[in-house]
């Protein structure tokens, strides 16, 4: 997804750890996602959400039938909303 690649890059440009330490725990929500996912509370047009727990960062993601659709990688700061189209 494009969002989580940019968010990548920045903290690349920063600390090469930084991104392997966001990309991770990116890897880590969808994991956890795709095992549970009603675990995570309702949001907003038929959308859950899944906090990054070191991250400004959440997964706005969508059941389709047995599928898992991640909507968006949001920065919890910037731009909320803008996935609302999707």
């Amino acid at each position: 997804m494009r969002e989580a690649q940019t968010a990548r890059r920045w903290y690349a440009d920063r600390d090469p750890a930084a991104a392997e330490a966001f990309m991770a725990e990116l890897d880590h929500a969808v994991q956890a996602i795709t095992r549970l996912p009603d675990a995570w509370p309702q949001f907003e047009a038929g959308t859950r959400r899944r906090l990054l727990r070191r991250f400004p960062y959440c997964l706005i993601y969508r059941r389709r039938e047995e599928l898992i659709e991640v909507v968006a990688v949001m920065h919890e700061k910037r731009e909320p909303g803008y996935w609302r189209s999707r």
